[in-house]
């Protein structure tokens, strides 16, 4: 097993509908899609965003991460991850070798998700905003909560909002987004 940054557009694409729709499922209305939008659309020119894969001895994917620089540049936040064999252990290894190798940022609001995390190398936990817990690995460099700058994000509501406006859009992202599905790479 070993970490795969992937690069390739096409790739990237499939891999980040593939996760946003193993995140959120088949009932997340339009969760999904402005997700995959504003990450194509915003994150990744700006080069703001990583998308991360654990991929077996064949190059399968097992695991998928979408990680987003904070602010300052000092730490990503996993924005999303998931397993892909239905193995949670395939997501936990992900995650440890990206906390053994990256300054890694978590926001958690359940008790298995931040025990996930912190038997995957997330080992600071500090008390955040709105009942959420946020995880911090060995390598970020934040001592406290305090220290910490907001993660690069998007405006959704502006995603919507062209979505409702411009179906032109709407239509062109809805059809990346299926034919991401639709080509997920076998391998990397």
């Amino acid at each position: 097993m070993k970490v795969v940054h992937v690069k390739d557009i096409e790739q990237r694409e499939a891999c980040l509908a593939r996760l946003c729709a193993e995140v959120y499922g088949q009932q997340a209305g339009l969760t999904p899609l402005v997700l995959f939008a504003g990450t194509r659309r915003v994150l990744f020119p700006q080069e703001a965003a990583r998308l991360l894969a654990l991929v077996n001895n064949q190059g399968a994917p097992q695991a998928l991460a979408l990680l987003v620089l904070d602010e300052v540049g000092e730490g990503m936040t996993v924005r999303l991850s998931c397993t892909l064999s239905g193995d949670i252990e395939a997501r936990k290894r992900l995650i440890k070798e990206l906390s053994l190798k990256a300054p890694l940022r978590v926001e958690v609001d359940a008790p298995d998700e931040e025990a996930l995390y912190h038997a995957s190398g997330v080992t600071r936990w500090f008390d955040g905003a709105d009942n959420r817990r946020i995880g911090l690995s060995a390598r970020h460099p934040a001592r406290d909560a305090a220290e910490l700058t907001d993660t690069l994000s998007f405006d959704e509501q502006a995603i919507l909002r062209r979505f409702k406006h411009d179906p032109k859009s709407f239509e062109e992202d809805k059809k990346r987004f299926v034919e991401g599905l639709a080509g997920f790479p076998e391998t990397l």
